[in-house]
C-alpha cells in the first residue's frame, strides 16, 4: 500500500515554483498526497494541485518570458506595487469557480489578518479568494479586503504551516521550506533569456521599489542583524530535517577594518552590501523574518521529511524562472527522498 502524505508548502515568492517539481517527484515515487496546506505561493500551487489543474498551470507559467511577466504587472501604488488582477485572473481561468470543500483532497491556505493581528486558515469557501489572500505579499501585491478584515500573506505569521496537517493521520508529513540558508551545492539550472527583456523587467522592478517610503540604511542593518541571529540557531530537529551547516563548513569572515559597526552577535555590518531597490529591500527583510519563523515552526512540529530549497537561488519577484525552479525542486526532492528511502531499507 502506498504511503499517504500530508504535504506542507511554504512561502517564498517565485521560489514557490519549486513546489511543482517536488510534487512531481513525490507522485513519481508512488506516494499518495492525501492533504495539502500552503502559505503564499505554497497556497497557490497547493490549491491548483488540489483542484487537479497543476498540469495546465505549469504549461502556462513555463511559457512566460520577461515580456509576458511585464504584461501581467498591473501597477498600483496604493497599499501594494501590483494589484494582481491579471495574474490571479489567469489563475481563476485555469482553476475555475470552485469551493475548497469541493476539492478532491483536504486543503488549507494560511493568510494573515492585519486588522485583528491573527493567523487565518481557509478550509472552506472560495478557493480563488483563499489563494489570493494567502499570496498578498506585503509591498508587492495589494491586500484582500474581507468585510472589516485586511488579509495579507500568511508568511507574516506562519511561512510553513505544518499544524493544519498534524491531525490528518497520514503516514508522513513532508514539508517544503523555500527559505533555507544552506544547501549551497544546489544551483539553479541555466536557461538563456533575451537580455533586452531582462533589462526592461529589472528596470520596472527598480522603478516600483523607488516608490516605497523606507529608509534604506536602517532596513539594511535590520536585515543583517536578523541574518546573524538566524545563523546562530541550531537546527538538529530529527534525521530528516536538514539543519544549519556545521560551523566548520561556514566560510571564513572577511577581515574588517577596526571600528566598523558590529551586530548584536559581534559580526561586522557591511555598509556596501544590500538589495538593488527599495522593493527588493523590503522583501528581503520580510524573507529574513520568514526564515526565522519557519525554523520555529519546524522545531515545534518536526515533519518526517523536510525538503529545503535555498532562498539564494532567485529573487522573490523572478516569476519568469519557472522552468529552472521546477527542475531544481525536482532535483532537491529526489535527493532528499533518496536519503529517506535508503534509511528505511
Amino acid at each position: 500500500m502506498n504511503k499517504r502524505v500530508a504535504l506542507v508548502l511554504g512561502s517564498g515568492g517565485a521560489r514557490g515554483y519549486a513546489h511543482i517539481g517536488v510534487i512531481e517527484e513525490i507522485e513519481k515515487r508512488g506516494y499518495d498526497i492525501a492533504c495539502v496546506a500552503g502559505c503564499s505561493m505554497g497556497a497557490v500551487v497547493g490549491g491548483i494541485y488540489a483542484a487537479g489543474k497543476l498540469d495546465l498551470y505549469r504549461e502556462w507559467i513555463e511559457s512566460l518570458d520577461y515580456l509576458d511577466v511585464l504584461r501581467l504587472v498591473d501597477v498600483s501604488f496604493r497599499l501594494g506595487a501590483i494589484r494582481g488582477e491579471k495574474v490571479f485572473g489567469q489563475i481563476r481561468k485555469i482553476v475555475g469557480e470552485i469551493n475548497i470543500e469541493d476539492l478532491r483532497i483536504p486543503y488549507t491556505a494560511v493568510a494573515t489578518d492585519l486588522t485583528n493581528q491573527q493567523e487565518i486558515w481557509f478550509q472552506e469557501g472560495c478557493l480563488h479568494q483563499a489563494m489570493r489572500a494567502s499570496a498578498a505579499i506585503p509591498s508587492l501585491f495589494t491586500p484582500v479586503m474581507q468585510g472589516n478584515r485586511m488579509l495579507v500573506d500568511g508568511g507574516l505569521l506562519n511561512p510553513l504551516p505544518i499544524v493544519p496537517v498534524v491531525s490528518s493521520h497520514c503516514d508522513l508529513i513532508i514539508a517544503v521550506n523555500l527559505n533555507s540558508t544552506n544547501q549551497r551545492h544546489y544551483q539553479l539550472p541555466v536557461i538563456q533569456r533575451p537580455p533586452a527583456f531582462k533589462s526592461r523587467f529589472d528596470s520596472l522592478i527598480n522603478s516600483l521599489g523607488s516608490h516605497l517610503p523606507f529608509r534604506r540604511k536602517q532596513a539594511e542593518q535590520l536585515l543583517l542583524l536578523e541574518q546573524e541571529a538566524f545563523k546562530s540557531e541550531a537546527a538538529e530537529i530529527n534525521p530528516w530535517v536538514e539543519g544549519a551547516e556545521p560551523e566548520s563548513q561556514q566560510p571564513a569572515a572577511a577581515p574588517q577594518a577596526d571600528g566598523a559597526p558590529k551586530s548584536a552577535s559581534g559580526s561586522f555590518i557591511i555598509d556596501n552590501v544590500g538589495p538593488a531597490s527599495l522593493l527588493d529591500l523590503v522583501n528581503q527583510s520580510f524573507e529574513v523574518m520568514q526564515t526565522s519563523l519557519a525554523q520555529y515552526k519546524i522545531a515545534g512540529y518536526p515533519p518526517d521529511i523536510l525538503i529545503n530549497v535555498p532562498k539564494r537561488v532567485c529573487r522573490f519577484f523572478e516569476f519568469y524562472k519557472a522552468p529552472e525552479l521546477i527542475a531544481l525542486g525536482r532535483e532537491i526532492a529526489s535527493d532528499t527522498l533518496d536519503r529517506y528511502e535508503q534509511e528505511q531499507l
